[in-house]
Parts: structure tokens; sequence; C-alpha cells
């Protein structure tokens, strides 16, 4: 008789997370290194490169966005970036290490003739052999089918923080449009990646419903971005204060123990973290970073950084999967056949 899996569970209650958070550190980091080491390779980590590939002049409101057309940032509207400049930081991105790439457009809804720029953008990138993953706004049900078609791995839609806070950080859209994205996307058998960010204003017991949620969904995402805020100049939060390193850590371990198969992803403000509190969070359960030196519009660790950091840690990065290049030769070589045979 085969034995239910205790670990994964999806019906969390606020107070067992919350009696979880609030366990001593010591206590908190071992059992979320004890789920880690379960299900991960304690000394490998997971490596994202994130591109902008639309910048600025996003109408929704989320008071942390530099890209939003309703602040006075340093900001400035951009265009849709040509598909060779993509290939060409895709490529950069595997050479250094990248197992994923993703593209980032400051939209709020994805209209038709952006969503046929993306599907080339999605085929060209995995042809080189890297997972992709595209963070495009509110999607359709359609949309999601059409991005799964192309080959799309993952799609990033952040819940950013509780139900009960996010309307003082965002009223263009509703806490019920993201969940409905990341259904349409779970629908479309599209990887789901959704986290949130720390340090909007919001108190712990938000950080804990921010994980309840997302660790209640009928599928645990298969990526948990756990980002600290960047503090923009010209937002509504660029004078808030810094998230304790401790409660940030804590919320990382408890991301862990909650989804214990999903990739915990140190997402925006790792330039704000010394290697002490990063080691802290690897050892909490994070096995993903996001690597280069630019996230969207706002500055992160640099490369040579990050690789002396995983030297000394002896923590070894993901390797590409090549089999997704053979995948692509494939499929490619059999839409070929097809349309040889309909001549």
């Amino acid at each position: 008789m085969k034995m239910k899996n205790t670990d994964i569970k999806n019906n969390w209650t606020t107070k067992e997370l919350k009696d979880i958070y609030d366990l001593p550190f010591n206590d908190l980091l071992w059992k979320a290194q004890s789920v880690h080491r379960k299900y991960h390779n304690p000394n490998e980590i997971q490596i994202s490169t994130l591109m902008s590939i639309k910048t600025g002049g996003c109408p929704e409101d989320c008071k942390y966005c530099s890209q939003s057309i309703r602040y006075d940032t340093d900001i400035n509207l951009e265009k849709t970036l040509p598909l060779s400049d993509i290939i060409k930081q895709a490529k950069n991105a595997k050479d250094n290490g990248a197992s994923r790439f993703c593209m980032g457009a400051a939209w709020r809804n994805l209209t038709q003739s952006n969503l046929a720029k993306v599907k080339e953008m999605v085929k060209e990138v995995k042809a080189l052999g890297l997972e992709t993953c595209v963070t495009l706004g509110m999607l359709t049900g359609t949309q999601a089918d059409e991005l799964k078609n192309v080959g799309l791995d993952y799609y990033n839609h952040n819940l950013d923080t509780s139900e009960e806070y996010y309307k003082k950080v965002v009223t263009t859209r509703t806490y019920q449009d993201r969940l409905d994205t990341l259904q349409h996307v779970r629908d479309a058998g599209i990887k789901v990646c959704s986290g949130g960010i720390l340090g909007l204003g919001e108190e712990n017991i938000d950080r804990i419903e921010l994980v309840r949620v997302l660790a209640n969904l009928d599928m645990h995402p298969e990526s948990v971005p756990i980002n600290r805020l960047v503090r923009v100049e010209g937002t509504p939060y660029f004078d808030n204060n810094d998230v304790d390193e401790f409660d940030f850590i804590r919320v990382i371990a408890l991301a862990r123990i909650a989804m214990p198969r999903s990739f915990v992803r140190l997402s925006a403000g790792r330039d704000t973290m010394n290697d002490h509190m990063q080691a802290m969070c690897f050892l909490a359960g994070a096995n993903s970073i996001f690597y280069g030196e630019e996230l969207l519009t706002t500055k992160n660790s640099t490369i040579e950084h990050d690789q002396k950091l995983l030297k000394n840690l002896k923590i070894k990065t993901m390797p590409v999967d090549d089999s997704e290049i053979l995948e692509v030769e494939q499929k490619k070589l059999e839409d070929i056949s097809i349309a040889v045979k309909n001549i």
C-alpha cells in the first residue's frame, strides 16, 4: 500500500503557518532545511535571467513599480525590443550559466498583436535549449493556450501580498484578477511562477497569508519568487522601511515548508542583501536566483559577485537541459514533414 505524502498539502490554515513562522529561528531553519533536503539537492541552485522586452508606460498603479506611467521615475518609455536583441541576450544568459530565460513586458493586458511577437520570442529562446518564462500582465484562457502551443514553460504572475493588504498596493486590478490569470495558466498546462514582494508596508500576518494562498492553490506553483522591495524614487513606496533580515529569511523558510517541491527564488533586492543573509536564505530553502546586472529596470547583484558567492558556498548551478534543443528540432522536422505532405 502506497503511503500518502503528508508533506504536500493544499489546505493550510493561517494558524498552522503562523505557528511554524513563530518557531525559534534555529528550529524553523532546521525544519525548512530538512524538508528542502528531502525534495531538492541542497547544494544546487537554479539560475534564471530576466530581461525587459518592453519597458515603461504601464497604466497600472502598483505603488512599488518604476514602470507605471502614473509616477515620475527616471524610466523612459521604450517599444518592444526586436527579436534579434532578445536572442542575443538569451545566448549570453545561457553562456553565463542560466537555465531559464524570463521575458517581461510592462503591459496590463496582452493584446493579440503583442501575443504574436511574444510567441516568436518563446520559440526562438526555446530553440537555444533554455526554459522559457514570460511575465506580461493578465491573460485570457485562449492566450494561455496559444503560449502553451509554442512551448512556453513558465508564466510569472505574482500575487504580491495578502488579499487584505493588496487593495492598499494596487487599485487598477483586483486580487481575483491575478488568481484568474494563474488559473488560466494552470489550465493551459503551463508551469506557474508566482510569489510576492516583502517591504510594501505589510505586516508579518500578510506575508503568512501570501504563503497560505499560494500553498493552497490546487497545485503549488513550480516557482515561487520572493522579492525584497527595491525602493524606486518617484514611487509612493520610495520611503518604505527595509524588511528585517530575519523576517525575510523566515518567509523563505515558511515557503519552503509549505511548498516542498517548489523552487523558491531570491529575486529583486538581492543587491541589498549581504552574502551572509543570502547564505541563510539558501539554508532556509531558497534554491533559485536571478542572474544578471539588472532585473527589468532595477539593479541586481553582479554575475561576478554571484559566481564568487556560490563558489565560496560550494553550491553548483543546475545544468542547462540540452534535451530541450532536441525536442525543438524534432518539432521543426515534424512541421516540415507535414508541410511537404500538404504540397
